[in-house]
């Protein structure tokens, strides 16, 4: 592991912050809609204007995914999609992709298959930048202690539901960027309260030195643009993940990619 990939995350977001602009950080499920699309996809996220890209690893019951990430999951695991084959699809797109962060999202439960240590060592090798566990709370970190000792950032997840001393002890330990969950729910879910997420996120701001990204539920141009008036950067997922779904080679994966990012993109900058 080098300095480059242990440093991606804070490079881009300090970058972001010194330009006055917010990070787009689109969600793609590894494997789908086909196995031999994802690095293409990657690289035309990238191309679209992702600043930092959120790597799904599949699994057979994502408790926090709605409908549309379940399925892609599914289709994924029908392919044979493993978390080892998804470690060399990112050390596939760093052949010439140094410098994009790749935040790997899942559970637990693969990792603690493949082992800790030996996922944390494998994940830094082979370029990952940060870890986001979902069903791995604030108060399990020791849990996933090795994925900081290899040089991994670890995402933490709060909600509006979030008690307060957990939410403390997430803004402590918060690194690489802090994840809120827009609304109490599952991924894909159309409703924003967007005034009231406005405050939460300025007072996790102000208690949290690391960047604050607001996803679930964020699904176009419109909604993207209101986040953007007060978070740091935008995570949008179910709904990529939707139009990328029956992408037949890796030049229709790469349109769909850039017409859905499009208009996205130039709303984060106004």
């Amino acid at each position: 592991m080098n300095d480059t990939s242990q440093n991606r995350l804070d490079r881009r977001f300090a970058a972001l912050k010194s330009a006055g602009r917010t990070g787009l950080i689109p969600f793609v499920t590894a494997g789908d809609p086909a196995p031999e699309l994802t690095v293409p996809v990657m690289h035309a996220l990238v191309a679209a204007g992702a600043d930092v890209i959120e790597l799904g690893m599949p699994f057979s019951d994502p408790m926090a995914d709605g409908p549309v990430i379940q399925h892609a999951s599914e289709r994924a695991l029908a392919h044979g999609v493993t978390v080892q084959r998804v470690l060399q699809w990112v050390r596939a797109f760093r052949d010439t992709d140094a410098d994009t962060p790749v935040v790997l999202m899942g559970y637990l439960n693969p990792v603690e298959i493949m082992g800790e240590k030996d996922f944390a060592h494998a994940a830094a090798q082979a370029g990952v930048d940060g870890v986001l566990l979902v069903d791995c709370p604030v108060e399990e970190d020791e849990t996933v202690a090795p994925l900081r000792a290899a040089g991994l950032k670890r995402i933490l997840l709060t909600a509006p539901t979030t008690a307060q001393e957990r939410l403390d002890r997430a803004c402590e330990l918060a690194e690489g960027f802090l994840y809120y969950v827009s609304f109490a729910g599952v991924t894909g879910a159309g409703r924003l309260a967007v005034d009231t997420m406005a405050d939460r996120v300025a007072g996790i701001r102000r208690r949290s030195q690391a960047p604050v990204a607001v996803g679930f539920g964020v699904r176009d141009a419109g909604s993207a643009r209101a986040i953007a008036a007060f978070a740091d950067a935008v995570v949008i997922g179910s709904a990529l993940v939707e139009r990328l779904d029956g992408a037949g080679d890796a030049t229709e994966a790469a349109a769909r990619v850039q017409s859905f990012l499009a208009p996205i993109r130039a709303a984060l900058e106004r």
